[in-house]
């Protein structure tokens, strides 16, 4: 796709290494600008006023002004620049990370081993880097969508007496004519969903009921140790309990397990034969992804026919699309978020192109139709 105009991009880091690695790796894509660079936070907002980028590289951790304050900043002025964080790989930086994408980033990259050569460290951060800032040209309304606000119940709290934010009336595409008609209800719940995920999750899983009375299964596309941090801040949110899934877990219901990251998860039978248990594998990457959705989406076709409810949301790529082939040729009902209020088009795109979706709605009505279709 070519641009209309060229993406303006500041590069703020407090290390001359990865300021010089990432300002030359915006050099070197099509339809990006390098404006300026930064070494802290308080220099990248005086920036940020003159120079009026559409997008920063922002690190995490630095000194003076470090990425949440610039972030926290950036909402108090309303800006429309949006960041992509860069995150170390520890319990830390993970917790930053999560914060960063409530305060509204637009995503994230863990920056290379610092085993790694120079050369090795640039590409990994241009592998990276592209795709991300390629979505980020495709999208629309990008700085709205991440800043929406997200709602907290208590443990234990049912949402049918609670009235939903007042938001613009958004355009639901017609579902498509291969609808499945079923006059049961899901015994399971499985969600996909990558880039703008744990906002949109945030959003999303407050409002469902702490007694929907099924278990829900989340493949979000995310690093090791980041699940956990996003399981834990999630949980804190929602009436359901929510956590990182372990293996050889057996279900429960009202219990929500998010995949952890760089490993496959998927559905296996019990011991006993009757109950179903989380099996968390070193398989490979599907889609480029570990965990990947259709990996899940697939073992839960194997032993929830005509009893899922699976739900497709924003993210890059299409993985998922493949699964929900599998679970709608088993009875599956169907939910795809609409493009409107997705952060990236691309993993509800192609079931909703090939007629997979059911139903097709808007961020704030996801909870709504899942609990329709549950016991």
């Amino acid at each position: 796709m070519v641009l209309k105009k060229k993406i303006k991009v500041l590069v703020v880091d407090d290390t001359i290494v990865y300021r010089k690695a990432v300002s030359d790796i915006i050099n070197e894509l099509p339809n990006t600008e390098l404006v300026g660079v930064a070494h802290n936070g308080k220099i990248a907002l005086s920036k940020i006023a003159s120079l009026k980028p559409d997008l920063i590289t922002l690190d995490v951790e630095m000194p003076v002004m470090n990425g949440i304050e610039v972030l926290s900043e950036l909402q108090k002025m309303q800006s429309k620049t949006c960041a992509i964080m860069l995150s170390t790989l520890t319990s830390e930086g993970s917790d930053m990370t999560l914060k960063a994408l409530e305060l509204g980033a637009f995503d994230f990259i863990l920056k290379p081993q610092q085993s790694a050569s120079q050369a090795e460290g640039k590409k990994t951060l241009k592998a990276l880097l592209e795709p991300i800032i390629t979505a980020f040209g495709k999208s629309t309304n990008v700085s709205s969508i991440l800043r929406s606000s997200s709602p907290t119940l208590s443990k234990g709290v049912t949402t049918t007496s609670l009235s939903r934010p007042a938001q613009k009336p958004l355009r639901s595409l017609t579902p498509s004519k291969r609808s499945t008609q079923r006059t049961g209800k899901s015994e399971i719940v499985t969600i996909g969903i990558s880039t703008g995920g744990p906002n949109a999750l945030g959003q999303m899983l407050p409002y469902l009921p702490g007694d929907i009375g099924v278990p829900v299964l989340i493949v979000q596309h995310m690093p090791p140790v980041f699940t956990k941090s996003l399981a834990a801040s999630l949980d804190k949110k929602c009436a359901l309990t929510v956590k990182e899934a372990k293996d050889r877990e057996p279900i429960q219901p009202n219990t929500v397990y998010i995949a952890p990251g760089g490993k496959q998860m998927k559905l296996a039978a019990g011991a006993d034969g009757q109950t179903r248990q989380i099996k968390i594998t070193d398989d490979p990457p599907e889609n480029s992804c570990k965990p990947a959705v259709d990996y899940l989406f697939r073992s839960v076709g194997d032993y929830y026919v005509n009893r899922t409810t699976a739900v497709i949301m924003t993210g890059m790529g299409s993985d998922g699309t493949k699964g929900l082939e599998v679970l709608k040729n088993k009875g599956a009902i169907v939910i795809a978020q609409n493009e409107a209020t997705c952060v990236v088009y691309g993993m509800p795109k192609a079931p909703i192109e090939q007629g997979l979706a059911d139903k097709i709605v808007p961020l704030n009505k996801i909870a709504d139709e899942i609990v329709k279709t549950v016991k």
